[in-house]
């Protein structure tokens, strides 16, 4: 187990903030009974006990359980309990007033939230409780800043740098069908990030539409010559109403970052056009996380005029 992931979770004081004000909305002191479901070093269940919860649940497998049933015992929480497995193992579990689960990854849903929540909502929660976060939605923008494909272009400039002829075609394109965790900036963006668009949203209250795989298609009809480059993918939890958690360009900092979807090669697309985005998930806890995404430049009266498909699977070496 490598520590330091979790120091950078807790170090993030921009989601410590929004996760304890959305228990502080929930809980009733002495009477909420919490689970923590991916309960890390233990920080989230100790601000729902020091909030004044009942009782907190805290789900664990990872190594990571350890460490925090030395931080409990070292702070005295007595009314938190480590439950040392998955809660998608628990048999029986207890039942509680509200579900908390920070187990969103810059992609949000790469470590399996979705089959998670969506069992904790039918097995852990007692009707009409609550589920933190209780909406997840994801973006997609347009990028039209050339940096980060030059950066994946590095492929083509090994053999001029040493004066022979090389072709590295092949590698480059594996590299292309790969998705990057980089810092996007709305400048980066088609009209500053003002384009963004929601291609999919997932609300843990209910079953309907909650399947771990997700898709969704956006379009954007361009007003002048854009050149695009790739594309930036975010997400926002709305925690509880009111308060919500962002990782778009521009919100305040965290420790996850955008994710940058690259092209095999940029588009350029004219007044008048339109910019289709497809994109596909699936997530498992056996399979992990598969991704896919096509872009799409059509002409006025929607005849394809370029499409390019690439997929996570093909970035992996076989």
């Amino acid at each position: 187990m490598r520590i330091e992931y979790h120091r950078t979770l807790i170090a993030d004081r921009v989601r410590n903030r929004a996760l304890f004000e959305a228990l502080r909305k929930v809980i009733r002191k002495g009477e909420t009974v919490v689970a923590d479901i991916g309960a890390g070093t233990g920080l989230i269940g100790m601000m729902a006990a020091r909030l004044g919860a009942k009782e907190v649940y805290l789900y664990e497998m990872a190594e990571v359980a350890g460490v925090a049933s030395e931080i409990l015992k070292q702070n005295r929480v007595r009314n938190c309990h480590l439950m040392p497995c998955s809660s998608l193992e628990m048999v029986d579990p207890p039942r509680v007033d509200v579900v908390i689960s920070e187990t969103l990854g810059n992609y949000a849903f790469e470590e399996n939230m979705i089959d998670t929540l969506g069992d904790a909502r039918q097995r852990h929660l007692k009707s009409g409780g609550t589920i933190i976060p209780g909406k997840v939605r994801q973006f997609v923008a347009p990028v039209v800043s050339s940096k980060f494909d030059e950066e994946m272009r590095a492929w083509d400039g090994v053999g001029a740098d040493l004066g022979i002829a090389l072709d590295l075609g092949f590698a480059r394109t594996m590299s292309l069908n790969n998705i990057y965790v980089r810092a996007i900036s709305p400048k980066d963006l088609l009209d500053a990030g003002q384009s963004a668009v929601r291609w999919d949203e997932v609300d843990f209250n209910s079953a309907r539409n909650n399947k771990s795989a997700r898709k969704g298609e956006v379009r954007w009809t361009m007003d002048g010559v854009h050149q695009v480059f790739g594309l930036a993918v975010w997400w926002e939890a709305e925690l509880v109403p009111g308060i919500t958690l962002s990782t778009a360009p521009g919100s305040p900092t965290t420790h996850w970052e955008q994710l940058y979807f690259p092209m095999l090669e940029p588009m350029q697309v004219q007044p008048g056009e339109v910019l289709q985005a497809s994109l596909r998930s699936r997530s498992s806890e056996a399979e992990g996380t598969h991704l896919a995404w096509t872009v799409t430049r059509l002409d006025r009266q929607g005849k394809t005029l370029a499409r390019q498909s690439l997929d996570l699977d093909k970035g992996y070496l076989p």
